[in-house]
C-alpha cells in the first residue's frame, strides 16, 4: 500500500468516525430537545386538542389562551419579580464572594488557611436536608420568614464557587501578580485588573450553574415563603398546576415562560462556559 493510498484510507476512516459521532450526538440532542419542543407546542394548543388528538406535534388550531391566563389571570409578574430579585442578587453576590475568597485562599498565607478551606469543602458533602430544620428555625427566629431575604442571605457564599475560583487562581502565574505589585498596584487593584480577567471562564461557568440552581430551586422557597405574592416561579408553577389541573394549555404556557430567563443567561455566558469546561479538561 503506497503512502498516497494510506492517506486516502485514513481520510475515509476519519470521515466515517466523524459521521458516526455526528449522528450519535444528533440523536442524543434530539432525544433531549424533544420534551421541550412538545411542551412548547402544547402551550399553543387548547386543552381539548392536547387530550383528544395528541398525535400531532404541531398545533392544528393554535391559540394563546394559555399565555393569556398565565399573564393576566394570575400574579405571574409578582412571581417573576421575586425570582429575578432572588436569583440575580444571589448570583452577583456569589460571583463576588467566590472570586475574592478563591483569590485569598490561592495567593495569601494565614493561620488556619488549610483548616478553613477543608471545612468549606466539608460543607459540600453535607446534604441540604441535614441542615434544613436548623436553617428554618434560624430564619424564623431572626424574623426573615416569608421574606425574600431568607433566600438571599443564606446563599451569599458558595463552597463550590470558592473551590472553582481557587483552582483557576492557582493557574495564574505568580510573576504576573508580583509585577503588578511592583508597579504599585494594591491587592484589590490586582484582583480587579488581573485576577478577574484571568478567571473569566470560571466566572462564566459559575454564573450559569448558580443562576440555574437558584432559578429552579423549589425546596427553599417552599420552606421560607408562605404568601402567594412572594412565591418564586418554580413554587408558583406547582401552585398554578394544582389550581389548573384540567387546563394543560395554561400549565404548559407557564412552563415555557419560566424557561426564557434561564435560556437568555445561557446564551450570554455560553462561550465562557464552554471555554471553562475545555480548560478544566486540559488541567486534568
Amino acid at each position: 500500500m503506497t503512502v498516497h493510498t494510506k492517506k486516502r484510507f485514513y481520510q475515509k476512516e476519519g470521515f466515517r468516525i466523524r459521521l458516526i459521532l455526528f449522528l450519535a450526538m444528533f440523536l442524543v440532542s434530539l432525544i433531549i430537545v424533544t420534551p421541550y419542543v412538545w411542551m412548547l407546542s402544547n402551550s399553543f394548543k387548547s386543552t381539548r386538542e392536547t387530550l383528544v388528538d395528541a398525535s400531532h406535534l404541531l398545533p392544528q388550531d393554535p391559540t394563546v389562551d394559555g399565555y393569556r391566563k398565565v399573564l393576566f389571570d394570575s400574579p405571574f409578574f409578582y412571581w417573576l419579580r421575586n425570582s429575578l430579585i432572588i436569583t440575580v442578587s444571589d448570583t452577583v453576590i456569589i460571583l463576588f464572594t467566590s472570586t475574592i475568597l478563591g483569590y485569598l485562599f490561592s495567593r495569601f498565607e494565614f493561620r488556619g488557611k488549610r483548616f478553613l478551606f477543608m471545612m468549606l469543602l466539608f460543607t459540600m458533602m453535607v446534604p441540604a436536608q441535614v441542615t434544613m430544620i436548623t436553617k428554618f428555625i434560624l430564619i424564623d427566629r431572626i424574623g426573615l420568614y416569608d421574606n425574600l431575604l431568607a433566600l438571599i442571605i443564606p446563599a451569599i457564599v458558595s463552597a463550590f464557587g470558592v473551590y472553582l475560583c481557587r483552582q483557576y487562581c492557582d493557574e495564574i502565574p505568580r510573576e504576573l501578580l508580583e509585577s503588578a505589585r511592583i508597579d504599585g498596584a494594591g491587592h484589590f487593584q490586582v484582583y480587579i485588573h488581573i485576577v478577574l480577567p484571568q478567571i473569566r471562564p470560571a466566572i462564566g461557568s459559575l454564573a450559569i450553574f448558580t443562576f440555574l440552581e437558584i432559578w429552579n430551586d423549589y425546596l427553599n422557597p417552599l420552606l421560607y415563603l408562605s404568601s402567594t405574592n412572594k412565591q418564586t416561579l418554580p413554587l408558583a408553577l406547582s401552585f398554578f398546576s394544582s389550581q389548573h389541573q384540567t387546563d394543560l394549555s395554561a400549565t404548559m404556557a407557564a412552563s415555557a415562560l419560566i424557561m426564557i430567563p434561564a435560556s437568555i443567561v445561557f446564551i450570554i455566558f455560553q462561550k465562557q462556559f464552554i471555554k471553562g469546561i475545555a480548560m478544566t479538561g486540559m488541567k486534568g
